[in-house]
């Protein structure tokens, strides 16, 4: 659900802000705000790589050591809630950090907000130690570095920064109810709200594939936000090549059935099949020659036909897995 996480909270920041009466432009940031938000959490992620080198090593190693800190305080609706205070009153002492603010105004906002985040870091320091608190000063840094972008480069107010940050960080946590433990949605408070994974199917390939399918939802639910914005066509992007992604119905024979802590298997076929189906779009639109010469509507094209590909080639898996 990585990716899920940020599309899901761009499409609800872009969407949101277009039907609050934003220019579609502005719509576009906020959701992009939004989704780079929905990224922070997952920060926590990074003391599993010590996992890749440690005596167990590989993918469980890695697997083995996220558990011990994922989804437990940057997975936090309080936590969420409390950051996202924290990171509009500092996005609000930096917008008036021009010519003419008083300077107790200047002050306020970055003082108030910092005070929230500290307050933070020794909660989480108090109830998980010291790994606790670099997982959480990492969170804090990220979304730091986040709305000085926010304001800095895109002009965005405080009220804007603080709600792309709640929708971020307070929707992150319910993607992660399909995969693994459940996230500890009330930390530091010792009261789960979730105790168990919610399944899809008894059948674990099943629910690895219903997952897979909602994340795919949601990747295609931001695919039509970003074209009505952007008054394209979501269909006229979609290139006939997409349909290559059927053949991937022999993978439910080539490739073991594969479940949540084996969807590695899966995934990679599914996404080399997304990767071949529209590389020679990308090879025609942008020539080596011409690499420099970006422009939007060369990109949606064969990312939107991967995405069909790819959503063709989960079809045609869980299709092949059914009749085996």
């Amino acid at each position: 659900m990585f990716v899920g996480h940020a599309m899901l909270a761009f499409a609800l920041g872009a969407g949101g802000a277009r039907l609050a009466g934003r220019r579609p432009e502005r719509a576009l940031s906020i959701g992009v705000l939004a989704g780079a938000f929905a990224t922070v959490p997952d920060v926590d992620m990074l003391y599993a790589l010590s996992g890749l080198v440690g005596e167990t090593g590989g993918v469980e190693g890695f697997w083995s050591a996220s558990t011990l800190v994922h989804r437990a305080a940057t997975h936090s609706l309080l936590v969420g809630v409390a950051s996202a205070v924290g990171f509009s009153l500092c996005a609000a002492g930096l917008a008036s950090l021009r010519p003419g603010e008083r300077p107790l105004v200047r002050a306020a906002g970055p003082l108030s907000g910092l005070a929230i985040l500290f307050a933070l870091l020794a909660v989480a320091g108090a109830a998980s130690g010291p790994l606790g608190l670099a997982v959480m000063g990492a969170f804090v840094l990220a979304g730091l570095a986040l709305t000085a972008a926010a304001v800095r480069f895109g002009g965005l107010g405080p009220g804007v920064v603080g709600a792309a940050a709640l929708v971020g960080l307070v929707s992150h946590p319910f993607g992660d109810l399909l995969t693994g433990e459940p996230p500890l949605f009330l930390y530091p408070l010792e009261a789960p709200l979730v105790t168990e994974r919610v399944l899809l199917s008894p059948d674990p390939t099943l629910h690895l594939l219903g997952a897979f399918g909602l994340e795919l939802a949601t990747i295609w639910l931001a695919a039509l936000v970003y074209c009505r914005l952007t008054e394209r066509s979501l269909r006229g992007h979609v290139h006939w090549r997409a349909a290559l992604g059927v053949a991937y119905v022999g993978g439910a024979l080539a490739v073991p059935a594969p479940t949540v802590d084996s969807a590695y298997r899966f995934v990679f076929g599914v996404l080399a099949i997304g990767v071949v189906g529209p590389a020679p779009l990308a090879r025609r639109i942008y020539p080596a020659t011409r690499i420099a010469q970006w422009r939007p509507d060369g990109v949606a094209t064969p990312l939107l036909t991967g995405l069909a590909a790819i959503t063709l080639a989960g079809l045609s898996f869980a299709v092949g897995y059914a009749l085996l």
